[in-house]
């Protein structure tokens, strides 16, 4: 099931969005201020965020570019009604990947949603080549056959796998996999986990290094790239 964490102060506004997104299969936390969603974004990241500008403990500019801070993948909406050429370029500028302006049709929002998590691979389950990444059963399988990965190595190929076609850099790895409580690791603990699952996944062509620099799931054809 999809998660979206939905950061609105307005409650009736809120629970209309989050009863008419239920209905379609989402699973929907509300959060009604930043200090909030800080919190709870923390404990658990989610598939998706719609964020609304004004709340009563900072501004939504402010959150988005934290977020982009940690989760610089994360898929993000913002829901306002500052509908000006100004704040929509702000907005934007600031890390957003949309922008919808109350007020709003759902069904419109509903669309923008669709389309962002395909855009950014984040339905459920997820495939490079032959590999099969399910989320929700947290299950990966390769030709049919299920793969057995310890939960680190599961993490990377999930994130890997979420930004397939985009190169994800070792420091986003190491802040995202180990460093989301605050604890320094070793960079070379990233090395040794992606060898680990190189191994386990046979050393498959679309898992590629790029040099000094993360990694990359792609499908396309090309020499592979020297393994660090």
């Amino acid at each position: 099931m999809t998660r979206i964490c939905y950061v609105e102060d307005e409650p009736d506004i809120a629970g209309e969005v989050r009863s008419y997104l239920e209905e379609r299969g989402f699973q929907v936390s509300l959060c009604g201020g930043a200090g909030e969603a800080r919190a709870a974004l923390e404990k658990e990241e989610p598939d998706l965020v719609i964020l609304d500008w004004n709340m009563p403990d900072g501004d939504g500019p402010a959150l988005c570019r934290w977020m982009r801070s940690r989760w610089p993948f994360l898929p993000l909406i913002f829901l306002t009604v500052r509908s000006g050429t100004r704040d929509i370029v702000r907005g934007l500028e600031g890390g957003a990947d949309d922008y919808v302006t109350k007020p709003f049709e759902l069904e419109v929002l509903y669309s923008r949603i669709q389309a962002l998590l395909r855009r950014t691979g984040r339905e459920p389950v997820l495939a490079c080549g032959d590999i099969c990444l399910d989320r929700e059963r947290m299950e990966v399988r390769q030709e049919g056959r299920r793969v057995e990965l310890g939960q680190t190595e599961y993490q990377i190929l999930r994130i890997l796998m979420e930004n397939k076609g985009r190169t994800v850099t070792r420091q986003s790895l190491l802040e995202q996999v180990w460093d989301s409580g605050g604890n320094y690791v070793n960079d070379n603990t990233l090395t040794v986990a992606v060898k680990r699952l190189r191994e386990k996944l046979g050393s498959p062509e679309s898992l590629r290094t790029v040099r000094s620099f993360g990694y990359r799931m792609e499908t396309g054809e090309g020499k592979e790239s020297r393994q660090r």
